[in-house]
């Protein structure tokens, strides 16, 4: 009789028990593997080549508060630093993306976006460190995982510091026809800062050094053309043609946008500062004090985007 009824518990059970144990089979895969909302698991390292020539390889969001940091003013409205903190973050997944084969992925100068190490920071800071590093690293994660999207890629998500009043279509500058990277208006720079308007002056002698061109008494400039934007594409000195840009760089110009004088010296005057291609950091700190929101910010100089989350 008592085996009888230790075979029926049996038969009852083991069936109960199989179940159970495949249920919480799945039940776990289900919360560990790849398609679970763990953090951990979409953790994100980005190599950083230094200036000392070394590699740093660093968390994602760790390496955006040395980004935020270095790219634009502490005393920006927080909703332009939080579209500065996505913009970072789309940039450094795109560069990331595209250097899967080489040794680094970024630099720590403006040949990508500038970054500064918490040693540096420390020493820039002093005893503000810990109050600006919270403030910014609270503003990086307030975005954490977002980026920017067209057609469910990462974009190329260049930014640059003070617009001429518009800011430039991407083929004039970096040679795509992007449709996310086209010229809009951002005449509210002006208001932002004092440094809109510059004039550089040089030597004669400096001024065709730098351009590397024969010495002249007299500088006829012409052929002079200018894309929609008025940014110089390309200019003649002296019959010497040049690319608005490589003019630019020769001459360590804020911006392409420029004028020319002479006097008994020759002056430059430029209008804005950078390349002019995507979002305007100070645009954006204008646009934020109109109470304009992150999302609204980027999606005004990323046009036809969408913000999406890792």
């Amino acid at each position: 009789m008592k085996r009888l009824l230790l075979f029926i518990v049996l038969v009852v059970s083991i069936p109960f028990l199989v179940i159970n144990f495949f249920y919480s089979y799945k039940i776990t895969t289900k919360l560990s593997g790849f398609n679970s909302n763990n953090v951990e698991s979409k953790k994100i390292n980005i190599r950083i080549l230094k200036s000392n020539n070394t590699v740093d390889n660093l968390d994602l969001e760790d390496y955006l508060v040395g980004v935020v940091s270095s790219e634009v003013p502490l005393y920006f409205e927080e909703e332009a630093l939080k579209a500065q903190a996505v913009a970072a973050r789309t940039y450094a997944l795109k560069q990331i993306e595209n250097n899967i084969d080489k040794e680094y992925d970024v630099t720590d100068d403006t040949s990508s976006q500038v970054y500064s190490t918490n040693e540096e920071l420390k020493e820039r800071w002093g005893n503000k460190y810990e109050e600006n590093y919270n403030k910014i690293k609270n503003i990086v994660n307030s975005t954490k995982g977002e980026y920017i999207s067209y057609n469910d890629d990462y974009i190329y998500a260049f930014f640059f510091s003070t617009s001429n009043g518009k800011t430039e279509d991407n083929i004039n500058v970096f040679g795509e026809d992007l449709p996310y990277l086209k010229s809009v208006d951002s005449s509210f720079d002006e208001e932002e800062t004092d440094s809109f308007e510059v004039t550089k002056e040089f030597l004669k002698e400096d001024f065709y050094n730098k351009l590397e061109i024969p010495y002249k008494d007299s500088l006829i400039v012409d052929n002079i053309k200018r894309s929609e934007s008025n940014r110089v594409l390309s200019i003649n000195i002296n019959g010497i043609s040049f690319k608005g840009r490589e003019f630019q760089k020769k001459l360590g110009l804020r911006s392409n946008d420029f004028t020319i004088e002479e006097s008994n010296n020759i002056l430059i005057t430029t209008k804005g500062f950078g390349h002019g291609v995507g979002m305007s950091q100070y645009g954006a700190n204008a646009l934020a004090k109109r109470n304009k929101k992150y999302q609204e910010i980027i999606k005004y100089y990323y046009q036809g985007t969408e913000i999406k989350k890792l």
